[in-house]
């Protein structure tokens, strides 16, 4: 069998970050999101995959390659226009001759749930249950059986929510072709689902035990928290006198833990990386590849990406750094307002009381410099030394 996995958009929602990178090949726990799925599939008995690329195609395919690193076979399917995943399908028909899985490209699974739903011997959906639903596309069901599809409005009629895993026979084919385009201008799978219902094909679906998806940066802490809590200990790199490690960390090669540094489990580092003398890193922490983090630095539940520094004197808190960045001494990311409320991101309520920023790629940030809770600063921005930032920062922009 065969596994599709849509990761063809960029991911508006989750700028900055997706300024420079699509969306599947954000981080989270040392991995790509997209990475994380391959492994939870191939670990269901799947071992052969089409991607269908699109928006900066060029990393996806040179991380995964052809597969082999991973024991996988993996193909390639470029979709330069995003006329939705009907559209993306038609195009690997050929391919696609028996039963075969989809999925978007951002979201997460367990293995025992893609192998139930490979399992069966019908288009069947993976659904779960959702407590706010109304961002979702929801199904009504008669029984073991799909009876309506509906895509997202403020009063779902339930909150049995699709996932976006799909297992599908031969026959979605027909019905994509006589798929109407979308008020949103796109070919929409769901429209598909319920042409084959309506024609009196009988379509499953299957509940599924786990089920995430990332849309805005900040869910991005969440997962990679939840994830790190699966962690073992793994030391690859030169821990010198004098330091302290609590808990589940991991330590890639190469990288130097200087005397001093105390760092509380779940925490990963990346390889070459400088750390210390005299930090703190707590829990839920990922570090990336070629990055320095310096005396007297303290970080909280960050993911910082490759190649950045934090070298001096820095606070950084429930933030999201890209690569190659860099903080000029005494620099902070706050993470809590004053006033203890829940803190809004790029004009969206968070509904999180912590939240510091989020920094897209070689973000230079001068000495002394306070960026406030839910700060949205985007690629190649400069910040000079002294400044007081709040809310969104255009990329390429220079704050005085």
């Amino acid at each position: 069998m065969k596994a599709v996995i849509l990761a063809a958009g960029e991911g508006s929602r989750m700028r900055p970050l997706t300024f420079t990178r699509p969306k599947v090949m954000l981080p989270i726990a040392g991995k790509p999101i997209l990475e994380h799925l391959l492994l939870e599939v191939s670990a269901a008995g799947i071992t052969e995959f089409i991607l269908v690329v699109g928006y900066r195609d060029e990393q996806v395919r040179s991380y995964f390659a052809d597969g082999a690193k991973w024991g996988l076979k993996i193909s390639y399917c470029q979709q330069n226009r995003q006329l939705g995943t009907a559209h993306a399908l038609k195009q690997l028909e050929d391919q696609l001759q028996a039963e075969f899985l989809v999925m978007n490209g951002d979201i997460l699974a367990k293995s025992a749930d893609i192998a139930a739903l490979v399992a069966s011997a019908k288009t069947t959906l993976g659904v779960f249950e959702a407590s706010d639903p109304s961002r979702l596309g929801v199904l009504e069901t008669d029984g073991r059986h799909v009876k309506r599809i509906h895509e997202k409005f403020a009063n779902p009629p339930t909150n049995l929510a699709n996932a976006g895993l799909y297992l599908f026979t031969p026959p979605i084919f027909k019905a994509i072709d006589d798929t109407p385009l979308s008020p949103r201008g796109e070919y929409e799978i769901t429209s598909s689902i319920q042409l084959l219902i309506d024609r009196g094909l009988a379509v499953g679906y299957h509940p599924l035990t786990y089920w995430q998806d990332v849309s805005y940066p900040w869910d991005l802490l969440d997962l990679n928290a939840s994830m790190l809590k699966s962690l073992g200990p793994h030391m690859c790199g030169t821990v010198e006198e004098n330091v302290v490690i609590k808990g589940a960390v991991e330590i890639g090669e190469g990288s130097l833990i200087r005397s001093g540094v105390y760092i509380e489990g779940p925490v990963i580092i990346g390889k070459n990386c400088d750390i210390g003398p005299n930090c703190y890193i707590r829990p839920s922490t990922s570090i990336g590849d070629n990055c320095r983090v310096g005396a007297s630095v303290e970080i909280k539940n960050s993911i910082i990406m490759d190649n950045t520094k934090i070298p001096h004197l820095n606070y950084v808190g429930d933030s999201v750094i890209g690569q190659n960045c860099n903080l000029g001494a005494g620099t902070k990311l706050a993470n809590l307002r004053f006033d203890g409320a829940d803190i809004s991101a790029g004009g969206v309520n968070t509904r999180r009381r912590k939240l510091g920023a989020v920094l897209g790629d070689g973000v230079e940030i001068g000495i002394n410099v306070s960026l406030n809770p839910g700060v949205l600063v985007g690629s190649g921005s400069r910040i000079g030394p002294g400044a007081v930032v709040s809310g969104l920062i255009e990329p390429n922009s220079y704050i005085g």
